[in-house]
């Protein structure tokens, strides 16, 4: 179970260090830091993948994602007394990223490379650090990596460096493979690629989700949805067919979804009382698309360690959202969730589920950080690894 998350430096996210449930949900007001806090874990999960850098740039490069703040906010500006002006930095520019999972640790330190040129705003790893135990400490830590170095902890205590010289835009997650040793950074390695995000689905008339496409087993549906018959009939094939109706009953009543193959291609159906002929996904409302894309995602028969859905009630009616909840709290009980909304509604569906946090973030000078955690013995203890 991932027990922690701490960002630091990215966005509106200056200093954040969040507590996990099976099901936590994640609220706030509009610019609280919601979103910053999807995209953080997004970049979190790609760095295990291989993939921060580039995402770092699709976002405007670092400075783009760089908490736009003062390094330091006196005692007269947090009451208010002086204007919030800028300061000369004095640490690094830095954007920390780390988790804790399964009683292993992972955090990364990014920062701008010390030569210039060309590629001078591209994003480095500075340092990696892989660790057991909730907190990093120096007689913890199994695996790190400086700049271009990565080191592992031996059988016997000591170190052994790794021949290898890692690219700087390359994570020890994803180019150190060793098999003689650190179990440890194979398992926060497979957690970490396991995650799976949706951030809302595309319901226009050329929506993915609409049109007939060839179709194969699919455990997993596709970020745009455009896998919808396929996993719709995964999902029936591993035998959660019964699940499936159920959600669909909860949000429509007496209806059922089918899938048809017309030459070669799976597309689906929506069979109603009272109508002559079923619904092709092509004629389907964009709230009730929206919805059984949703359920084929929350249904999934390969569910991930962690599941982080942005905003699911999103263009969805009210009426929708007791069955989305019950998705979401089903879900929950077979994997560890993450849902960030905005609905009061959805809120309150989930809350008798069974271990859930609720968040809530809200903003002060800028800065996202959670109702609730005044003092340093209300946040989770964490320490990151030194440059």
């Amino acid at each position: 179970m991932i027990t922690t998350v701490a960002v630091e430096g990215y966005r509106s996210l200056r200093e954040l260090v969040l507590p996990l449930g099976q099901l936590t949900v994640v609220t706030g007001g509009n610019g609280s830091g919601k979103t910053n806090l999807y995209r953080a874990l997004r970049l979190l999960s790609g760095i295990a993948l291989g993939g921060a850098v580039g995402a770092l740039a699709r976002e405007g490069g670092l400075d783009s994602t760089l908490w736009a703040g003062p390094e330091g906010t006196g005692l007269e500006v947090r009451q208010g007394r002086a204007p919030v002006q800028g300061t000369r930095r004095r640490r690094p520019v830095a954007l920390r990223l780390g988790v804790v999972a399964d009683g292993h640790g992972y955090a990364a330190d990014l920062g701008l490379p010390q030569e210039g040129g060309v590629f001078a705003r591209d994003p480095e790893i500075k340092v990696e650090a892989v660790w057991t135990g909730e907190v990093l400490r120096a007689g913890s830590l199994v695996a790190e990596r400086h700049g271009p170095t990565a080191r592992l902890r031996d059988d016997e205590g000591g170190w052994r460096r790794m021949p290898e010289q890692l690219a700087t835009g390359d994570s020890l997650l994803s180019e150190v493979v060793d098999p003689a040793g650190a179990p440890e950074l194979s398992a926060v390695r497979r957690t970490l690629r396991s995650w799976r995000f949706y951030d809302g689905f595309r319901a226009d008339p050329d929506a993915p989700a609409r049109q007939e496409r060839v179709g194969t087993r699919t455990p997993v549906l596709a970020a745009d949805g455009g896998d919808l018959a396929a996993a719709v009939a995964t999902i029936v094939d591993a035998g959660w067919g019964d699940l499936l109706d159920e959600a669909v009953t909860a949000a429509f009543g007496d209806a059922r979804v089918a899938v048809v193959e017309r030459g070669g291609l799976l597309g689906l159906e929506l069979h109603q009382h009272g109508l002559l002929r079923p619904l092709r996904g092509a004629e389907l409302s964009d709230g009730t698309l929206r919805y059984l894309l949703w359920a084929a995602a929350l249904l999934s028969p390969r569910p991930p360690r962690l599941l982080v859905l942005n905003e699911p009630e999103t263009s969805l009616h009210p009426d929708l959202l007791p069955g989305l909840g019950g998705l979401v709290a089903a879900a929950a009980r077979r994997t560890q969730v993450v849902v960030v909304t905005h609905s009061a509604a959805l809120r309150r569906v989930l809350a008798d589920a069974e271990d859930l946090a609720e968040v809530e973030l809200v903003k002060e000078l800028g800065a996202t950080r959670v109702r609730g955690q005044e003092g340093p013995f209300d946040v989770p203890a964490w320490s990151w690894p030194s440059r």
